[in-house]
């Protein structure tokens, strides 16, 4: 309880009020005194650890809830849809988040244990131990000494990561380290799904940019991104319509178009069942808000 507490008073101090990438690289944090709107992206590797309030991201049809204590692992870019949904002005949401390096994974990984390779999962959450807690704490500590950063700041987020593979999430953190392993595998397809969204992508050509045969591929890419190769495509199509339309909404025929669809009908049909609301409404209820910043996902 009172690393949490420190935790609070550290992210307080560096968020106020607002989402921020700190002076510490890939380093973020985030303070909220009401739930936010649900917003679409594709969210990196990265480890995020709530110290109050409750955040919630979707995948497909996979919903992760974390609270105080908890944090999540997502394990490759995947697109997802998250939002704070227990925030107040007298208990404010709080919040940090870390990118996941896999070189520097990778270097740890020569130092672990062996360990028994496991299916690994797309997103995760589990509960943070005083372990872990301890080097997330004197890591924000350094933001109030900024001159300790460029000699402190690597060898503790190497302890936080190490703390990583050895906990609960052990198996999945290995993983994205591996160059070899079906994480990385899955990865290099949605390398090239996310480069080439706009173009047909036979499942023959992304099993062998994974370096999988179709039904390996077809097995593990569902079982990481809980969708199937097409699924996904057509996710990251609308989410780039979105972001396209968000910055201009006249032409939405043309945005479908960008995005690989030729039929207008088919593209407004597939953009309403995915945001609640056909293109050009949802990018004026959108463009009516106050900014997001997508990495608060």
């Amino acid at each position: 309880m009172e690393q949490l507490d420190e935790l609070r008073t550290l992210i307080s101090r560096q968020a106020v009020g607002r989402y921020r990438q700190t002076r510490l690289p890939g380093v973020l944090v985030m303070e909220s005194f009401a739930p936010t709107e649900p917003l679409t992206a594709v969210a990196q590797p990265s480890f995020a650890l709530v110290a109050q309030g409750l955040k919630r991201t979707i995948l497909a049809d996979q919903t992760f809830d974390y609270g105080p204590g908890q944090y999540v692992v997502i394990s490759l870019d995947l697109p997802v849809t998250g939002h704070v949904v227990r925030a107040a002005p007298d208990q404010p949401f709080l919040g940090m988040g870390l990118t996941l390096d896999p070189a520097r994974i990778a270097s740890l990984l020569l130092e672990a244990p062996t360990a028994a390779r496991t299916d690994p999962a797309g997103i995760a959450v589990s509960d943070a131990t005083g372990d872990l807690l301890d080097p997330i704490l004197r890591l924000l500590r350094l933001l109030d000494r900024p001159e300790d950063i460029p000699v402190l700041a690597a060898p503790i987020e190497r302890e936080i990561l190490w703390r990583l593979i050895n906990g609960a999430q052990g198996g999945t953190i290995r993983q994205i380290g591996l160059a070899d392993s079906r994480l990385s595998q899955v990865s290099r397809a949605i390398r090239r799904i996310r480069t080439d969204y706009a173009d047909p992508l036979p499942i023959v050509e992304l099993a062998k940019t994974a370096g999988m045969s179709v039904t390996s591929f077809h097995r593990h890419f569902r079982a990481v991104t809980a969708m199937s190769p097409l699924q996904f495509q057509k996710q990251i199509r609308l989410q780039e319509a979105r972001t396209r339309l968000i910055a201009d909404s006249h032409d939405i025929a043309a945005v479908g178009r960008a995005v690989g669809y030729d039929s207008p009908t088919q593209f407004n049909r597939e953009y309403r069942r995915l945001f609640g609301a056909p293109p050009g409404r949802d990018a004026a209820r959108l463009q009516a808000l106050p900014p997001l910043d997508p990495a608060m996902v």
